[in-house]
């Protein structure tokens, strides 16, 4: 499940990144509970999170070429909602959220950002994710426009700053499912934006 790296930042701009090779990372055993002692040892005294992110998108690819427990955890899309979300590690005090998501064909997020870093690896279906950027608009401070569209696949891995901003659509004819990991969400910077009224509010 060979794929490629993307890191999207908050100006709106996205780029591909060096990708760790599929076959130099398999290991034995290897579960989601040394997966996740190695991020915790990865972020410990760091104070800027997001500059940890080549790291963290490498041990995301080791979780996912070795272990097929977790790609085989997830759920149907909501007949509702469209979506679903499975947590994969719950612990009162662990400040991360690990999961994955499942979108039905078609479906499409709203546009926000995550306030905190995020990494998401395409386990299954293809996503468009686009991406957007405020456009410094003296009246209209949160006003945006989109600067770009990454197709992803299974394989792929995107990543993101706290105030990269951007929406995700499930192309093709299955669903889509993803394995997300994403550090600790500050309320008071994270936001759901609309393209219409020119405005933000709290996610």
């Amino acid at each position: 499940m060979q794929g490629r790296d993307w890191l999207l930042t908050g100006d709106g701009q996205y780029q591909a990144c060096k990708s760790a090779r599929s076959w130099d990372l398999l290991q034995e055993n290897y579960r989601l509970y040394r997966f996740l002692t190695e991020i915790e040892d990865v972020l410990n005294g760091v104070e800027d999170e997001s500059l940890c992110l080549p790291k963290i998108r490498m041990l995301v690819r080791r979780l996912i070429v070795n272990s097929y427990w977790v790609r085989s955890q997830y759920l149907e899309p909501s007949p509702t909602t469209k979506t679903s979300v499975l947590l994969l590690y719950d612990e009162l005090g662990f400040p991360l959220t690990v999961q994955t998501v499942t979108f039905a064909p078609g479906s499409i997020s709203n546009i926000h950002n995550h306030g905190t870093w995020g990494v998401v690896a395409v386990l299954k279906g293809q996503e468009k994710n686009t991406v957007w950027r405020r456009t410094q608009h003296p009246e209209f401070p949160d006003k945006i426009e989109p600067t770009g569209e990454i197709l992803l696949s299974p394989g792929d891995i995107v990543s993101f700053t706290p105030d990269a901003i951007h929406s995700v659509e499930a192309v093709g004819d299955e669903p889509t499912v993803t394995f997300n990991i994403y550090g600790e969400t500050d309320p008071k910077q994270r936001f759901e934006f609309d393209v219409v009224t020119h405005s933000a509010k709290k996610f």
